[in-house]
């Protein structure tokens, strides 16, 4: 069956296409990637192992079958559990402006990635039945993907937009929220410092400033937050500096005041930043998303 078939796995980041892509994963060792951020949109369904998927500031306990919805400016991370099982599960990316343009004035189709929607969550655990339509769904948009057949491109975007409405269906559907909370969790410091660096991260920002702020030391700061998020204070400060300043970069903003906005000394600081973070300069990025239109 071409369902059982997966891709050589790779840690890009970045799509090949400008619409979908979707790959079928199986590792039988540790392959994490470090906390990141991506463009797109991105749908992922565990079918096999033990992760923990950290979004922001909440950790998820996954089980096989879970779903995690993550939006393009949500920094991430799956924490494969050693556990010596194979570690298997289905990504799929989707372009924004593909997904907004397969919407409709009445059915938006990014609605259940969309974190200002009140209860939302990332992580969807549907009931047994919807939960293998989605992933019957998920296996038949990999196949007409991967083929060149006459008409495939069509019945998969087809297949795409049937998978985003029954997920978001499924997101809007409250009466999984009970089965959620215990595995989901976070922690009220850790909440508070994320809150106040996402509203402050155009200014000075220090951990020994954080730490007098919230009244904790900098080793239990630096420990609770390197536990709950996956990385630590100063990382996570200059991701979502670069994160802010790659939007107001795509939006038409000049690098200097992105520069200048973000939070960054001086230049020089914010070109290597950038550079390293993405392998293109800003002006160099600035020119690939004139290019995408």
């Amino acid at each position: 069956m071409a369902g059982n078939n997966y891709q050589p796995y790779t840690r890009r980041q970045t799509m090949i296409r400008k619409d979908f892509e979707i790959y079928r994963y199986r590792s039988s060792y540790l392959n994490e990637v470090e906390l990141h951020h991506h463009d797109f949109y991105e749908v992922y369904l565990l079918l096999r192992g033990e992760v923990a998927y950290t979004v922001e500031n909440h950790i998820y306990n996954m089980r096989p079958g879970d779903l995690m919805l993550v939006s393009p400016l949500e920094l991430h991370q799956a924490r494969i559990k050693p556990d010596g099982d194979a570690y298997e599960r289905i990504v799929l990316w989707i372009d924004r402006g593909y997904l907004e343009n397969l919407s409709s004035p009445r059915t938006s189709l990014t609605r259940c990635f969309d974190t200002t929607v009140p209860g939302h969550t990332n992580l969807l655990r549907l009931p047994g039945t919807q939960s293998a339509e989605i992933r019957r769904v998920l296996e038949r948009l990999r196949e007409l993907h991967s083929s060149t057949a006459y008409g495939n491109d069509l019945l998969a975007q087809c297949s795409l937009m049937e998978l985003m409405v029954g997920l978001n269906r499924g997101a809007a559907d409250r009466s999984m929220e009970k089965s959620l909370s215990a595995d989901t969790s976070s922690d009220q410091v850790v909440d508070a410092v994320l809150s106040y660096i996402n509203a402050h991260y155009s200014e000075p920002l220090t951990l020994d400033a954080l730490a007098e702020r919230f009244f904790i030391s900098k080793y239990h700061l630096l420990r609770k937050f390197e536990s709950q998020v996956g990385t630590t204070v100063h990382r996570y400060i200059l991701q979502k500096r670069l994160l802010n300043a790659k939007q107001l970069l795509a939006g038409g903003v000049a690098p200097s005041e992105a520069c200048a906005y973000c939070g960054f000394g001086d230049y020089a600081n914010f070109y290597r930043a950038f550079r390293s973070e993405y392998g293109v300069t800003p002006r160099q990025y600035v020119q690939s998303t004139r290019g995408d239109g």
